[in-house]
């Protein structure tokens, strides 16, 4: 599977205020990009707190540059939660309507949650005990036919993704304002590396909006 991240961050680095608020860090010509990026995937995943904070229905995409790169009958790109308690609430934006939602969960899920999501209607996909194991995950992904998948965030899974070398690309659009914040979550939160850090290789700068995009490969 060929995983790529995005996000939009700060000049200092942070993906959203302290208290979690959604900021708009991009204007148009970003997000733009950002629809033609999702309508190259065929499935775009978050982890659980972006959906508690956020709650994005991840429909969004370039229907027609979609069109050109998958065939006219290609269907929109899937969504994914990484889920570890089924914490999604049934009545989430990203669990609505079309496409198909899939929860990467484990075994500690309560029963009566995940019931509630599968009546819901997410497909769950368990691989882990206590914490989802993302290479299990992914291929469970893979299983079902997810042969590119997107990154949105937040933090948390993006530092799990490095940690567990299964990131290909990275871009990231930094927007020209500061927001601050010891407890305000960055690009890659988690426990942080002290040795053995991700090196990427830098592909290509361009301005866009009031800021720039940073595109990398992660080295293998």
């Amino acid at each position: 599977m060929h995983v790529v991240v995005n996000a939009a961050m700060s000049a200092d680095g942070k993906l959203s205020s302290r208290r979690r608020e959604q900021i708009a860090i991009s204007g148009e010509a970003d997000f733009a990009r950002v629809d033609r990026l999702r309508a190259e995937a065929d499935a775009v995943a978050v982890g659980v707190g972006t959906v508690l904070a956020d709650d994005p229905s991840l429909v969004r995409h370039d229907e027609a540059h979609r069109a050109d790169r998958r065939g006219p009958e290609a269907p929109p790109p899937a969504r994914v939660v990484v889920d570890s308690r089924c914490r999604t609430p049934a009545d989430a934006a990203v669990l609505a309507d079309d496409p198909a939602t899939y929860v990467l969960t484990t075994d500690a899920a309560p029963d009566d949650r995940r019931a509630t999501l599968s009546e819901a209607g997410a497909t769950l996909l368990t691989a882990g005990d206590d914490r989802v194991d993302l290479p299990a995950a992914l291929e469970a992904l893979a299983a079902e036919g997810v042969d590119r998948l997107m990154v949105e965030g937040g933090g948390e899974l993006i530092f799990s993704l490095f940690e567990a070398g299964l990131i290909d690309e990275l871009s990231v659009y930094v927007g020209g304002l500061v927001i601050g914040g010891r407890e305000a979550p960055t690009l890659a939160d988690g426990d942080g590396f002290v040795e053995a850090f991700p090196e990427l290789t830098l592909d290509d700068v361009r301005r866009l909006d009031d800021g720039v995009v940073l595109e990398w490969t992660v080295a293998g």
